[in-house]
């Protein structure tokens, strides 16, 4: 699966691990509010990762759980989903809008090679899939709404505009939005602006 190769979504040992994370994110999203002691506890077995300053605004939905790395400072609000059938790699100091939506996980186009042949009962197995992982950098702000594609990076000191759908890399330091998401602006300091102004 990590390698992005096709892979069975009913292997017996990725259901087990999706089963573990799915009971965890249940009980973190039941936890009362100011329950910190908890919701650190439950995260810390969850995610593959995380710095200090960490707070996700529950409901928060992943596929696994453990292939999920962020840095220091970051903060998700509510209704975020995370499919981390690959890794997402978030660096420090992120801003997660809500109902942001990060993919690793993408199936093959034809439906023959997503499902394979029918069983003699004419039953379908799991689909089957692909993944890529996604990167994201430091600094980085996310609108509500925005969709982070499978593969894609995106770099340091960027913003990407409410209801983006990202399919491709973002360089560091810039403004980018729209569907597909594009670079609009470079993103500079205010103060660099007050700087330009005759």
């Amino acid at each position: 699966m990590l390698s992005g190769q096709l892979y069975d979504c009913g292997d017996p040992e990725l259901l087990e691990l999706w089963h573990r994370a799915k009971d965890l994110v249940r009980d973190y999203n039941r936890a009362d509010s100011g329950n910190l002691a908890e919701k650190e506890r439950i995260l810390d077995a969850l995610l593959g990762g995380r710095g200090r300053n960490l707070w996700i605004t529950p409901p928060f939905f992943v596929d696994y759980g453990c292939h999920i790395y962020l840095g220091d400072n970051c903060e998700i609000n509510m209704n975020c989903v995370f499919l981390d059938d690959n890794r997402i790699v978030i660096g420090k100091n992120a801003l997660i809008a809500p109902c942001v939506q990060i993919y690793t996980a993408f199936h093959p186009a034809h439906p023959a090679d997503r499902f394979g042949p029918p069983g003699e009962d004419g039953s379908f197995s799991f689909c089957r899939t692909l993944t890529a992982p996604v990167t994201i950098g430091d600094n980085v702000w996310i609108g509500g709404g925005a969709v982070i594609m499978p593969g894609v990076t995106i770099g340091d000191n960027v913003v990407i505009g409410a209801g983006s759908v990202v399919t491709k890399d973002i360089p560091s330091d810039t403004v980018a939005f729209g569907n597909p998401c594009r670079v609009v602006r470079e993103n500079r300091p205010a103060e660099a602006d007050k700087e330009e102004l005759p």
